[in-house]
């Protein structure tokens, strides 16, 4: 403890001064604390206890002069860690040091693998850190090592991660649509392989947050990426025999789900013949217990892109004929009686409103704060005023003949002898019809 104690204190010296030759020290002495942290258990937690000024050295440290990140990552490796970093500000650090690399040439990629692993790491925690890498202008530092490094998967695993994260704002999911991610994952994904299924099935879960911006999945549909998606589907289907790549199609399966939340994904469904896939795969499913997953969400997927129509239905489609009375020949419902039986008559709004969505998000992210102290004045907290009042259905005057029945409820028992040692004489049962019986001392 003591030890640990000694060598942040030597750290934070090392900050204040501005000295060239320091650089070497906090190596130095940042190497001993990542070995005291990754041998002894106690040490670790005593870095992020509460009270420690551990994890405000390693900031300032990084905000700094940044050396030895691996020491760093260790530290926030853990989920109530990882919240103190957030806590104490090491988001933003994160994002500009991560901006600082970026500007190198070419950038240190050692560096970037051990960043982007931290905040895929911390970043879950961190409910705005999709605004504060938007504002920073780190959003598309992380896209563009992906666009570069497509063989390296060592170095666009966490990378993807990251972009995770980013994708569940919709303001960053359209924003990233608009630089090319949507395509850029489909040349990740790919065909059947067993290879990199880690790599696979994160980039997998990126794409289903991404097209669940309308604008990304519009731009998805309109490159035929919904058969794409069908085809890859089927694919595993039928590789993955021994059902060890669950994940993986289930994955797919989410980002069927995600493009078909519109009307013109609906559509490109049901053009893919996605209705008689799914059904046919599921069918398959049916049969392994684990697969139960993949089957409950086929089902959601055909259940909301089968055709909807208004009832009652004239068509062999329903299995209930309703009569209605004479409908004018020229009018709208006989119209829409006129259409074949496969058409989707029911109004859809899915897709309306595109262009609010970004806009409401920014609205939301501007109003955080504000939403947090908000208080209601029309929510009655007063309990009194709460509890409902209970009213007699009928007089009270009219309730009192119904009292000789309930005497226990009208007489005062406080008034009986209850202290007295004297015997007192009761009745017998009334319906017995036997005489009133006063015990003698000593019977019982």
């Amino acid at each position: 403890s003591s030890r640990t104690m000694s060598l942040l204190s030597q750290l934070e010296k090392i900050n204040s001064d501005s000295l060239a030759g320091e650089a070497d020290n906090a190596r130095y002495v940042t190497s001993k604390i990542l070995h005291l942290v990754q041998s002894q258990e106690k040490t670790r937690k005593e870095m992020t206890s509460k009270g420690s000024t551990g994890i405000e050295v390693i900031l300032s440290t990084l905000e700094v002069k940044h050396f030895n990140l691996c020491g760093y990552v260790y530290i926030a490796s853990g989920g109530r860690r990882a919240s103190v970093l957030v806590a104490k500000g090491g988001t933003q650090i994160l994002l500009q040091l991560l901006l600082n690399v970026s500007k190198d040439s070419p950038p240190n990629e050692e560096l970037m693998v051990l960043l982007h692993t931290l905040l895929a790491k911390i970043g879950p925690k961190d409910k705005k850190i999709g605004m504060k890498a938007r504002i920073n202008g780190a959003l598309n530092i992380s896209l563009n090592l992906v666009k570069q490094n497509l063989q390296n998967h060592r170095l666009i695993l966490p990378c993807l991660q990251v972009l995770r994260v980013y994708s569940s704002n919709s303001v960053n999911a359209v924003s990233l649509g608009k630089n090319g991610v949507v395509e850029l994952m489909f040349k990740i994904i790919g065909p059947f392989s067993k290879k990199n299924t880690s790599l696979m099935k994160v980039a997998l879960d990126t794409l289903a947050a991404l097209l669940k911006s309308k604008t990304n999945a519009r731009r998805a549909v309109d490159r035929g990426y919904v058969h794409v998606l069908l085809t890859i589907y089927v694919d595993w289907h039928r590789h993955d025999s021994r059902h060890r790549y669950m994940l993986i199609r289930k994955g797919i399966l989410q980002c069927i789900k995600s493009v078909t939340n519109i009307k013109l994904g609906r559509k490109a469904f049901i053009d893919a013949n996605g209705m008689k896939i799914l059904y046919n795969t599921s069918q398959e499913c049916l049969a392994v217990r684990t697969l139960d997953p993949l089957v409950n969400t086929s089902s959601l997927i055909m259940r909301k892109c089968f055709p909807k129509n208004r009832l009652p239905l004239p068509t062999i489609k329903s299995a209930f004929h309703f009569q209605l009375p004479v409908i004018p020949a020229n009018g709208p419902v006989a119209q829409l009686y006129s259409l074949p039986p496969e058409v989707d008559d029911v109004v859809d709004e899915s897709d309306d409103n595109d262009d609010a969505e970004a806009e409401s998000e920014i609205e939301t992210e501007n109003e955080d704060d504000k939403d947090q102290h908000f208080k209601n004045d029309d929510i009655e907290t007063d309990i009194n005023k709460l509890k409902p009042r209970q009213e007699l259905g009928r007089p009270i005057e009219e309730l009192k003949i119904y009292e000789q029945f309930f005497l226990e409820l009208s007489e005062n028992f406080q008034e009986c002898d209850l202290v007295s040692k004297e015997p007192k004489p009761f009745r017998s049962d009334a319906n017995l019809g036997g005489p009133i019986v006063v015990p003698t001392a000593g019977e019982e």
